[in-house]
C-alpha cells in the first residue's frame, strides 16, 4: 500500500514524488488529512436522500481549479491527520448517524490507504454503498484499484478543451484523462442500479458545472456524454457556480446568467439525455458550501 506513495503516479500529474518525505503536487504527504466527515444534504437527490449523505471531505487536489468552492482545503489548508484504522471508523459512525452512504470527496491521491479502509470495513461486514466523488481528473490506473471497493462514481466532467483545461487548471491533458477514466468508472459500476426508496446503489453520475461564458463547452460536453453512454450513465447539469473574490479570471468573476444554464438545458435534453438532474435557482450561495470545521474527524460529537 505505502509504496504508492514513494514514487507517486496516483494521478494525471504523475509528479513522482516520494510523498513520504514531502508533498506532491496534490499538497498532500501520505498521511490522510480530512477537515469533515457529517452528513451532506445538497448532492443529488439518489445520494442525499431524505438522511443524508456520510460525506468525508479530504484535504488536498491534483487539479487546483481557479474557481475551486473547496479552495482552502484543496490547498492544503486546515484539516486533521488520520490513520487508515480511524478512517475505517468514520465510514461506521456516519452509518450510524443514517447516511445513505459514504461519500468520499477528492479522495483520489490517497487511494492505497481508503482502499485499505474500505477492505477493513467489508472484512467487517459494512453494507452502504461508497461514492467516489472526484474532479474527474483521474488515472484510469488508479479508478482500476477501486473494482469492488467503489460503487458508485460521483465524477466531473469540467472541460472538453484543452485549451480551457490549461487556463482554468493547468491541466490541458484533463479531457483525454477525464474520457479514460471514464470509461473505467462505468466499466466498475455498471449500468445504474436503485432501491425501493429510489437511492442509487451503483452507477455512475456526471457531473457537467456550467461555468460563465462556456454555454457551448458545457454542450459539446453533454452531447459527448449522450453519444458514448446513452442511458447508461446519469448527467448532472448544474448552475451553482459561485464566484469567489479570489478568481484571477475575468471571464469567470460574475454568475452564471438564466439564460446560459437554460441553453444547456435545452441543448442536452435535445441530444437525447433523459437520465439526469437539474438545479433549480437559489444554488449559486457559499452556504451550500460546508464548514471545513473538523466536524466528525476525530471522534462521532467534534
Amino acid at each position: 500500500m505505502t509504496s504508492a506513495y514513494e514514487n507517486c503516479m496516483l494521478c494525471p500529474r504523475k509528479c513522482g514524488v516520494n510523498r513520504k518525505e514531502k508533498v506532491g503536487y496534490c499538497g498532500e504527504k501520505d498521511e490522510i488529512r480530512i477537515s469533515r466527515a457529517a452528513l451532506h444534504f445538497w448532492e443529488e437527490p439518489c445520494i442525499s436522500g431524505e438522511r443524508g449523505s456520510g460525506t468525508i471531505f479530504f484535504c488536498g487536489c491534483a487539479l487546483k481549479c481557479s474557481f475551486c468552492q473547496n479552495y482552502d482545503i484543496s490547498r492544503s489548508r486546515g484539516g486533521g491527520a488520520i490513520s487508515v484504522e480511524r478512517l475505517t471508523e468514520i465510514f461506521y459512525e456516519l452509518k450510524n448517524k443514517g447516511a445513505h452512504n459514504i461519500n468520499l470527496v477528492t479522495p483520489s491521491h490517497f487511494a492505497p490507504s481508503i482502499v485499505k479502509a474500505i477492505d477493513d470495513a467489508h472484512a467487517r461486514g459494512f453494507d452502504l454503498p461508497f461514492v467516489w466523488n472526484v474532479g474527474g481528473y483521474e488515472s484510469a490506473e488508479t479508478v482500476r484499484s477501486l473494482s469492488g471497493r467503489a460503487d458508485i462514481f460521483l465524477t466531473d466532467f469540467k472541460y472538453m478543451s484543452a485549451e480551457t483545461a490549461q487556463r482554468y487548471s493547468n491541466a490541458p491533458d484533463y479531457p483525454k484523462a477525464a474520457k479514460e477514466a471514464l470509461c473505467e468508472m462505468v466499466n466498475i459500476a455498471g449500468k445504474p442500479v436503485f432501491d425501493g426508496d429510489g437511492m442509487m446503489k451503483r452507477g455512475v453520475i456526471v457531473r457537467v458545472l456550467v461555468l460563465p461564458s462556456h454555454a457551448d463547452e458545457a454542450i459539446e460536453i453533454c452531447k459527448y456524454l449522450y453519444n458514448i453512454y446513452g442511458d447508461g450513465i446519469y448527467v448532472s447539469i448544474m448552475n451553482q457556480y459561485t464566484p469567489l473574490p479570489s478568481e484571477k479570471h475575468p471571464e469567470l468573476r460574475r454568475r452564471l446568467t438564466t439564460y446560459e444554464y437554460q441553453k444547456v438545458l435545452a441543448a442536452a435534453e435535445e441530444s437525447g439525455i433523459i437520465n439526469g438532474f437539474a438545479q433549480e435557482g437559489g444554488t449559486q450561495k457559499e452556504s451550500f458550501i460546508p464548514p471545513f470545521d473538523l466536524s466528525g474527524v476525530y471522534s462521532p460529537e467534534t
